[in-house]
């Protein structure tokens, strides 16, 4: 066979010798690409993944702004049923008022003292700020008291709470001694 017969074959049977050279070259790839596959797997496993964490990042941020708005809010809130530890007369004066409001007599109010975080404890917007006090009156009032202290417009913790009669009559005047903590800020 001659150069012009092997040119007269090919035009003759473009199709099939354009396919015979196509599967021998995609065979050769193969075989040396064949080892590459995992790694490719792992990439597109890989890329699906973020891609799949973007898309889904996307579609969270699309109230970002509105949650930040209610963050925002909701943080002011708060700050504003803080206690404050420098302003003794303030706090002690949230007790008097809900002496008054409760008809329930403070016998005893003093501030606890403030110690300072430790150094290795974790770094707090807010501290707890101790007082202890001591009530009279009924039991109505005594519990009047402490519905007030729990929902009152400071963040409130009874860390010791002890009811004691002052006379062995049914019914008569109580004693309560609480320890109590509000949340405040320096």
């Amino acid at each position: 066979m001659t150069g012009e017969d092997l040119i007269a074959f090919i035009r003759k049977n473009l199709i099939a010798v354009i396919c015979a050279v196509a599967s021998i070259t995609i065979g050769f790839v193969l075989y040396y690409r064949i080892d590459a596959l995992p790694d490719a797997e792992k990439v597109l496993a890989d890329k699906t993944k973020e891609g799949e964490l973007i898309a889904a990042n996307i579609d969270d941020s699309n109230q970002l702004k509105e949650q930040h708005a209610a963050l925002v809010a909701a943080n002011a809130i708060i700050d504003g049923r803080m206690i404050h530890l420098g302003q003794l007369a303030e706090n002690l004066e949230y007790f008097y008022k809900l002496e008054s409001d409760t008809k329930a007599k403070l016998t005893d109010l003093r501030p606890l003292t403030w110690t300072p975080p430790m150094k290795n404890a974790p770094k707090t917007n807010y501290t707890a700020v101790g007082f202890a006090l001591t009530a009279q009156g009924d039991y109505h009032e005594l519990m009047e008291l402490l519905r007030k202290l729990e929902t009152g417009e400071h963040y409130c913790r009874v860390i010791s709470c002890d009811f004691k009669p002052l006379a062995e009559t049914r019914g008569g005047t109580l004693s309560l001694t609480l320890d109590v903590e509000l949340m405040g800020v320096q």
